[in-house]
Formats: structure tokens, C-alpha cells, sequence
């Protein structure tokens, strides 16, 4: 499964990139392939080791913040695996006209 998630704190002003630091440094230590962007984290894996890592993150925030904000989406599809880099794969693929179009 993949999971995109953001997790950033409520009430410590604008600048929250120290933060968001935090869940991300857990992300990254957790050894499961992981991507972050400018709005937010994927990482893949099996379900519980997926959530245990979104629930660390989270706890890393929340140590630091009394209030959390957490967006999650997941992609749950049994037997797939490097789907961070594959399904970019395929759409580069599209663009660079190398695919079949749908029509």
C-alpha cells in the first residue's frame, strides 16, 4: 500500500517546516520507501508498518504541538510493489507519447 500523508501542527504560527522536520526524520528512519514533496509524504509498505509509521509521525509533532492536523490518503492494492516509482513511471511514459491512449 502507499500512503500520502501531511501532518503539520495547529496553533505555533506560519513557519512550521521544523515541524513537519520531525515527522519526516521519522519517515525517513523507518527504512520503507518514502517520497516528500512540498505538500506531502508518501510511503509504502504493508498496512501495520505503514500506520505504525504514520503514528509516529504524528507523535513527533504532537511531543512539540498540543494540536495536529492530519490528511491521509492511501492507496491499498495487494501484490504491488514499488509502486512510489512505478506509477510515476507510467505516467512519464504517457507523456512522452510512449503509451497506449485510452479513447
Amino acid at each position: 500500500m502507499i500512503v500520502a500523508f501531511s501532518v503539520s501542527p495547529l496553533g505555533v504560527g506560519e513557519d512550521v517546516g521544523e515541524y513537519v522536520a520531525d515527522a519526516v526524520r521519522v519517515v525517513r528512519e523507518s527504512g520503507l520507501p518514502n517520497r516528500t514533496d512540498a505538500m506531502f509524504t508518501s510511503i509504502e509498505g504493508e498496512w501495520d508498518e505503514v500506520m505504525d509509521v504514520v503514528k509516529r509521525a504524528v507523535a513527533a509533532v504532537e511531543a512539540r504541538s498540543g494540536r495536529v492536523s492530519l490528511v491521509l490518503k492511501a492507496d491499498i492494492r495487494p501484490g504491488v510493489s514499488d509502486g512510489l516509482t512505478s506509477k510515476i513511471e507510467t505516467v512519464e511514459r504517457y507523456l512522452a507519447g510512449d503509451g497506449t491512449s485510452r479513447g
